[in-house]
């Protein structure tokens, strides 16, 4: 019962802090009123900026926001016993993480829905906004590059998530055309969407599973003497190319009902999840006890100390600096009422650290139901769980996979060895080649089956189980990037006018620059074509919680300007600038510089030369302010 009373125990955290810490934030500190005139309506043109209802605007800021960081993330932690990582999970959701999003969302809508980048310079001084917006499109870059892959390796590794995810792009534009644009009733048409989508599920896991790879093989178009011909290249293409049209497109025409109905979509899976988790666990099926350590005894010594890494490993899901660029990059530019910004901006988080800790459950309880093996191919796969071998811990897995993915960067995809990965292999039975041979997939994997086996406990089919989680994953990936790509177009646009380079501040040209940028990234750099994404992304998770520290700095100036007080916004900052400055300069000193790791040692200190410089800035500005604060003028209207 300890899976089911973890699970009861976090929702009812989340639920009672919403509804008193929430609300205080809200109403107290903020002081959002209902009569605020919002950049939806002062500025609207039906592309970027369109008044819409809340439900939808929930949709589209949750699906944004929980991409497959709240996945990856906790599913790595559990590395150290999976109380550590459920403790900053619903502590770091409450105080920080939707503290962050909702100040950076209220920041926005105050300031005619410009960026936090934008409102840094009003904030603090006009090279603080140039650092910031440089800072947030090499982060970007990052998160563009690695979302294409990851997505195009979940359609490797499942198949039958293919037509689902991409099925959902052309129904969610027949929604946006018939229903969104002329202001009718969501409902029918949604759930009628949804109905399909979940017919797409069961047409991809059983009569029609797409294997692109498979595809080429049979035409002998991939190998050695081709080698950017693979489905992983091929995928990501196509990937980034949609998001450069959802980028461009109206937000009402394809982002707000495609993250609309993966909201639905996603309320099923996890409510199914959930339904499953109970009954797992009330019939002894389930047990977080025995299937892996509260706190890990088993750490390998080369390993990366718990003090910074748990606060960079677990970013969505208790706090990650992406939030910020979603809550003042799209959604404030659709709310319609500021009273909407509790809700969608500190409940969002709420929801999404919910999610983080039905991810740690799965990855230790629901893995620890046995192991899935696929044998087959095409519709013919099948899937089987075998028992994990007594003595053996279901979160070994996330111990193997350490190494790789912060030191060396392997990704989702790369040959692994079957045996090893998701509880297959013991604390004595690690290696240094199992480290290396680890990747995203592996991570991504184990949420997969670990659900699945939740599912199978209210008798649904393995292998509809798997396709069910692999496409919600799928379709998290897919919202984000699409996001990410028209919040990468903002960027480049605000730094093009910056520098008073015009022609970069088209929205086709900037669009076309964030998704070539991270193409090139994704399929050139690295030792083989499809695999440059993870080149960088061992900096991403110092990167982006340093970004989140930045933002809460430009929050606290907010405040500060207001005379209200800093102090729930000070912690946190002090908190998110120091945990991932740490890390980074760990990393430095004892990974990369020594390794001679060249690009991560130029990008590393790049990037923090930018967010101490940025820093700087801010105390200079503190300094005069509390020296002068009337000298100390503010162009910020609210």
């Amino acid at each position: 019962m300890t899976t089911l009373a973890v699970a009861i125990g976090s929702m009812i955290a989340f639920v009672v802090a919403y509804h008193t810490y929430g609300k205080y934030l809200a109403n107290k500190l903020f002081r959002l009123t209902a009569d605020e005139v919002m950049p939806s309506a002062a500025q609207r043109d039906d592309v970027d900026f369109v008044p819409t209802d809340r439900s939808v605007v929930l949709g589209h800021h949750f699906t944004s926001i929980a991409g497959t960081g709240p996945i990856v993330g906790p599913a790595l932690a559990v590395f150290w016993g999976w109380l550590p990582a459920l403790l900053w999970v619903i502590f770091g959701s409450i105080l920080i993480g939707g503290v962050h999003d909702l100040a950076a969302l209220v920041i926005s809508i105050r300031n005619r829905g410009e960026s936090i980048g934008q409102a840094a310079g009003h904030l603090i001084s006009p090279r603080a906004k140039v650092l910031f917006l440089v800072v947030l499109a090499m982060a970007l870059s990052i998160v563009l590059a690695v979302f294409g892959l990851v997505i195009a390796n979940i359609f490797k590794l499942y198949p039958e998530s293919v037509l689902s995810v991409w099925s959902a792009m052309p129904l969610a534009a027949l929604i946006g055309i018939t229903v969104i644009r002329r202001g009718g009733n969501l409902v029918i048409p949604c759930v009628l969407g949804l109905g399909v989508l979940y017919l797409t599920v069961y047409l991809g896991a059983y009569q029609i599973p797409f294997d692109l790879q498979a595809l080429l093989d049979r035409y002998q178009l991939s190998g050695p003497e081709h080698p950017y011909v693979n489905s992983v290249v091929i995928w990501t293409l196509l990937l980034l190319a949609y998001a450069f049209f959802a980028s461009v497109l109206p937000v009402w025409l394809l982002l707000q009902p495609r993250d609309f109905l993966n909201s639905l979509q996603l309320i099923v899976a996890l409510v199914l999840m959930v339904i499953g988790l109970a009954v797992a666990s009330s019939t002894g099926q389930a047990n977080l006890m025995t299937a892996a350590p509260a706190i890990s005894s088993e750490v390998p010594a080369d390993a990366p100390p718990i003090f910074p890494f748990l606060f960079i490993t677990i970013a969505c899901g208790a706090c990650s600096g992406f939030h910020c660029l979603v809550s003042s990059g799209t959604t404030s530019k659709q709310l319609k009422s500021a009273k909407d910004a509790q809700l969608i901006g500190y409940g969002s988080m709420l929801g999404e650290g919910m999610l983080a800790v039905l991810v740690i459950l799965a990855c230790c309880a629901g893995v620890g139901m046995g192991r899935l093996e696929r044998t087959g191919t095409g519709k013919d796969v099948q899937i089987v769980r075998t028992a994990i071998p007594e003595g053996e811990s279901a979160d070994a897995g996330a111990r193997s996979a350490w190494k790789s993915y912060y030191r060396t960067g392997a990704i989702a995809g790369v040959p692994s060895d079957p045996s090893i990965g998701n509880g297959s292999e013991s604390a004595a039975t690690e290696s240094a080649a199992g480290w290396r041979k680890q990747g995203l997939d592996k991570k991504l994997a184990a949420f997969i089956d670990g659900g699945a086996n939740f599912l199978s406990s209210i008798g649904m089919p393995l292998k509809m189980g798997v396709a069910i989680m692999a496409v919600m994953v799928a379709c998290f990936a897919a919202t984000t990037l699409d996001t990410a790509t028209r919040l990468q177009r903002y960027v480049i646009s605000e730094l093009g006018t910056s520098a008073g380079i015009g022609v970069v501040s088209n929205k086709y040209i900037a669009s076309l620059l964030a998704v070539g940028i991270a193409a090139a990234i994704a399929i050139f750099a690295g030792d083989s074509p499809g695999k440059g994404g993870m080149m960088l992304w061992p900096l991403f998770g110092a990167t982006n919680q340093l970004l989140a520290g930045l933002a809460l700095m430009v929050a606290v100036f907010y405040l500060a300007r207001r005379s209200r007080p800093v102090g729930m916004l000070a912690i946190p900052m002090f908190l998110m600038l120091l945990m991932p400055a740490w890390a980074m300069t760990f990393d430095l000193l004892n990974n990369w510089w020594p390794a001679r790791d060249w690009v991560l040692v130029v990008f590393g200190v790049v990037v923090m030369s930018l967010q101490i410089w940025m820093v700087i800035e801010g105390l200079v500005f503190w300094r005069r302010f509390k020296g002068d604060p009337a000298n100390a003028s503010s162009t910020v209207a609210n």
